[in-house]
């Protein structure tokens, strides 16, 4: 027998918990999991999105173990309950993938510290938060404990306009490196994966704010377009791999790569880029406003805008009730 059908018939029946798992990435991961045999433990904020989640994992894998748990993971002992819950159930806990995140789009002048301080509690405090409860129970998992933590491109380089979000996502993935280290010697793998833009319909959930229509306008068409996007099932599929088979780390898509690769041998030019990248931004409205989801924002009224948000974000708004990221 192969080494891969080894590795497969090992990953049958493995217990694993997914974060942010009722929709967009998580859900794909969640998909790949039980697709391998997992049993898979969904957790998210909103229960109808997770009951949702599971209808949607039990139709694609009727033999599939899917539990669900409503936990917010900026609340340590929800995450506590949350790991507890899903060892107890399963007799173990094998694999962690932490996944939660939110996504805001706005220049700075338009948002302040509450903003960050979000981003930061439920990228890096959640994330924290779900490493710091499983790790006992990875410890103790005969197959040896894997842990995915989701970082970004964001978190390799200063983006404009998402700079919340890079910030938490930069301190995750500086987590999920730090935590290899320290626990190769107790048998569990840390993976940090760093995906660039992926089609995974997050666009309606992503929050905007200054001018909210012509943020959304470039997020939404740059986050669908076919060269710069990646579709989001090949990344999961990649992601679940990596962390199954114990790498240390993951960039996702040629640019994120050569991003990544640019930045660390010419930090100055990369900055550079980005500042120029900036000055084709929407600019601020002057004052701060809250933030509003896609979803909730309207839609550009300029011809030649509207074109291009639906050229770019074509693939992306076909796969919003797939990823469970739109209802009814």
């Amino acid at each position: 027998m192969s080494t891969l059908l080894r590795s497969e018939k090992e990953q049958a029946g493995l217990s694993a918990c997914v974060t942010g798992g009722s929709r967009g990435l998580g859900l794909l991961i969640a998909d790949q999991l039980a697709a391998r045999g997992c049993a898979v433990t969904l957790a998210a904020r909103d229960r109808e999105e997770l009951e949702q989640a599971r209808t949607k994992l039990l139709r694609r894998h009727p033999r599939a173990v899917v539990d669900i748990m409503a936990c917010d993971v900026r609340d340590q002992d929800e995450v506590r309950s949350l790991m507890r819950g899903t060892y107890e159930r399963r007799g173990g806990l094998d694999v962690v993938i932490a996944n939660a995140g939110v996504i805001q789009v706005a220049p700075v002048e338009s948002i302040g510290a509450e903003e960050f301080q979000s981003a930061m509690d439920t990228m890096f405090k959640g994330t924290l938060h779900a490493a710091l409860e499983a790790l006992p129970y990875l410890r103790e998992s005969p197959h040896g404990g894997r842990l995915g933590i989701i970082s970004s491109v964001g978190g390799l380089l200063g983006v404009p306009h998402l700079l919340p979000y890079a910030c938490a996502k930069a301190a995750a993935g500086v987590l999920a490196e730090g935590l290899h280290a320290e626990t190769a010697a107790d048998g569990v793998s840390v993976t940090a994966v760093y995906p660039g833009l992926m089609r995974t319909g997050s666009h309606l959930h992503a929050q905007f704010g200054g001018d909210r229509t012509a943020e959304y306008t470039w997020f939404s068409a740059l986050a669908g377009a076919p060269i710069v996007s990646m579709n989001a099932q090949r990344a999961a599929a990649r992601i679940t791999r990596a962390v199954l088979r114990r790498r240390v780390r993951l960039v996702l898509t040629p640019m994120a790569r050569a991003a990544d690769i640019v930045h660390g041998v010419a930090p100055g030019l990369t900055t550079r880029v980005s500042s120029l990248a900036a000055r084709a931004l929407p600019n601020g409205t002057g004052g701060r406003e809250p933030l509003a989801e896609g979803k909730d924002t309207a839609p550009t009224s300029h011809p030649v805008a509207a074109r291009v948000r639906a050229w770019g974000s074509a693939m992306n708004d076909k796969v919003t009730r797939s990823y469970n990221q739109r209802h009814g």
